[in-house]
């Protein structure tokens, strides 16, 4: 008698290689029902951006041909999950139901429902790690409570060992009958006003494409990887943060690839292990910890006093942040680039929502919600630690007076202003002496540019110097208050 169903439910983890979830029905040998469900629009489903609405989509495009090349098909089907997977066991007498672990505070609560509510009709319902090096849970201080700042928490994961990176299938075993499934576009996860050229002319999304991109990264990029992280003129970083965010590749799979890489030049343990780079998939694992165990910072700050902090209401100035009219340069090529490209450097971030949070005094939240609706890479756990980093007013905060200026900011990492004449080509024939601060240079040398101050771009919408002075003085407000 032939084995019944597994369903395996996709989810942030779009690939075959390193998949616990489906290596775990792999091992039942019995046939596969592989389904995606788009659940947006469920109350309890977690915010979907934009941009990464587009990536989700070339993303399952790819699954979908992976899972068809090892002989099987993937189902995709639309709604609240639990009432899809009852129709599916329904359809297809299945007796178990295996997923990858998702880490937002609203996806945690509808599994935990959900995986109950199987369980009490005899179905097995188990979900796997698929996407950390470390469960939120497992990783405790010496009072066994959870970590809240980084450099102690990523020492303490160094010291725990990690699973090596599970086999992809060559055959997923399909069941015998043909399920019904919605076509990939009538999901309608692609924006339908052509906004989306730029992310497309920019990005490849897909599982084979995510092991490239580590390879060419560890090649090419890695050895200078600390002195060239924050150039966002040079291409020193390995852009796998939305292969990362979708599951194309595994925490799992990176680290073990710099091992081998290391490995392969004779490098000491020390010198892989203690990297910037492996530090950064400490810095994304950092983030699920707190938001796994401080759910309520994606709205509220984990210092309470910045609750009363005076944020100012100014739609204007978001508006012009948001399109990259600020008068700042350095701030207006990373919208720039984020609005074209669906991604901006790290460092150019950190640049912009300071200038939001400090210069102009727009709470955090604001920034916030812009960055996930237009980020290919949009985390909630890394959105919201970045924030509040900058804000602040979370854990391992930056401290509040650490104001970036937004002029020698760009002039230390662009500083022939390469990245500024990309993105914000109207300053494209400034030397690189104003390039940065073109509302300080000489009359003549604008008008040899072709700038007119004001028309061609725009004055700084607010002074600097004042603005540093400003929000010094807000941040007294809340530290005196009672």
């Amino acid at each position: 008698m032939n084995p019944a169903p597994v369903i395996v439910w996709f989810r942030r983890d779009l690939r075959l290689a390193d998949n616990p979830a489906l290596s775990a029905a792999l091992a039942t040998g019995a046939p596969l029902v592989l389904v995606f469900i788009d659940d947006r629009g469920t109350h309890d489903s977690a915010p979907l951006g934009a941009a990464a609405s587009w990536w989700l989509h070339e993303s399952i495009r790819s699954l979908s041909e992976s899972i068809k090349m090892a002989g099987n098909r993937l189902i995709l089907r639309k709604g609240h999950p639990y009432q899809v997977l009852n129709e599916l066991i329904t359809e297809t007498g299945a007796q178990s139901v295996h997923w990858n672990r998702r880490y937002e505070p609203m996806v945690i609560r509808r599994d935990a429902e959900i995986k109950a509510s199987l369980s009490k009709t005899g179905l097995a319902a188990t979900s796997h790690n698929g996407s950390l090096l470390h469960e939120p849970w497992i990783v405790k201080n010496k009072s066994g409570n959870p970590f809240r700042v980084f450099t102690p928490y990523w020492r303490h994961c160094l010291t725990l060992p990690v699973s090596e990176p599970l086999p992809a299938p060559t055959h997923l075993k399909p069941i015998a009958k043909t399920l019904p499934s919605e076509n990939l576009e009538d999901l309608r996860l692609q924006p339908t006003f052509g906004w989306d050229a730029g992310i497309s002319a920019a990005w490849q999304p897909g599982e084979s494409r995510a092991q490239e991109g580590l390879d060419l990264f560890l090649t090419k990029a890695f050895a200078d990887y600390s002195t060239e992280r924050d150039r966002p003129d040079q291409t020193g970083t390995s852009r796998l943060s939305p292969h990362l965010q979708f599951g194309e590749i595994s925490p799992r799979q990176i680290r073990q690839g710099l091992q081998k890489h290391a490995q392969k030049l004779a490098l000491p343990s020390s010198e892989w292990i203690g990297s910037q780079f492996l530090a950064e998939l400490g810095w994304r694992e950092f983030a699920n910890h707190l938001l796994y165990h401080f759910p309520e910072t994606v709205r509220h700050p984990l210092r309470a006093e910045f609750e009363n902090f005076p944020w100012r209401s100014d739609p204007q100035a978001l508006i012009a942040w948001q399109k990259g009219r600020t008068g700042y340069p350095i701030v207006d090529a990373g919208m720039r680039e984020l609005w074209t490209t669906g991604w901006m450097h790290n460092r150019v971030r950190m640049i912009t929502a300071s200038f939001l949070v400090k210069d102009l005094l727009i709470d955090w939240r604001h920034g916030a919600d812009w960055f996930m609706d237009t980020l290919v890479d949009a985390d909630l756990a890394a959105n919201t630690l970045g924030w509040q980093w900058t804000a602040g007013c979370g854990a391992d905060a930056a401290p509040f007076f650490r104001i970036f200026n937004p002029t020698s900011q760009g002039e230390r990492f662009d500083p022939d202003g390469d990245y500024v004449r990309r993105w914000v080509p109207e300053l494209a024939k400034l030397p690189k002496r104003w390039i940065h601060q073109p509302w300080n240079a000489p009359a003549a040398v604008l008008q040899s540019a072709g700038i007119r101050p004001g028309q061609d771009y725009p004055e700084p919408i607010v002074s600097h110097a004042i603005a540093r002075n400003v929000a010094l003085e807000a941040f007294q407000k809340i530290k005196t208050r009672p």
